[in-house]
């Protein structure tokens, strides 16, 4: 007699290629601050993400931040950063992110691109012709490329109404610290 399963939900081993600046950026333009620990729940909850790569500007004095990223699940890709004739850092970690997606392109069954830049386009359409593409993270509608929205038709979400999930509250950390809080 044939013996009959139920059909379980098989995990997938998504990667997620984030834009650091581009996403500090996106949010900050809608008033809030991203809580960096659980939007890496988030992203392993909803998209069943397995490695979250944040390319990201080297600054030394940043170690500490940089740390408490790699413990919240980030696997950090720096990019020297630059400082223009004001003092402004510049760190565009565009074609490191298309290089990193590519490396890995063969381990991973979906990628989440997190991003506003239509820069990206030409990879999200690559990932979408190949059935490669979870799902296009922009950090905010208002701010998001028309290419890049064009380009990912269906699959593009925006962390607009993200705030109460994923907002970082001082509050809360204070609390945990005192040992008073989740």
């Amino acid at each position: 007699m044939p013996r009959t399963t139920t059909p379980q939900r098989r995990k997938q081993k998504n990667y997620a290629f984030i834009d650091s600046q581009n996403l500090n950026l996106g949010v900050q333009d809608l008033g809030w601050k991203l809580d960096f620990r659980r939007f890496r729940v988030y992203l392993k909850e909803k998209y069943s993400v397995e490695k979250a790569y944040l390319l990201i500007g080297y600054i030394p004095e940043n170690q500490e931040l940089y740390k408490a990223l790699q413990e919240y699940g980030f696997v950090l890709v720096f990019k020297p950063i630059l400082k223009n004739k004001e003092g402004v850092v510049k760190g565009n970690v565009d074609a490191d992110l298309v290089l990193q997606a590519m490396m890995d392109f063969p381990e991973y069954k979906k990628a989440v691109i997190v991003t506003n830049d239509g820069d990206f386009y030409s990879l999200v359409a690559y990932l979408y012709g190949k059935n490669k593409l979870e799902v296009v993270l922009s950090p905010n509608r208002e701010k998001c490329s028309a290419l890049l929205t064009k380009t990912a038709k269906e699959k593009i979400a925006f962390m607009n109404t993200l705030k109460k999930k994923l907002e970082y509250r001082q509050t809360q950390i204070k609390k945990h610290r005192r040992g008073t809080g989740p």
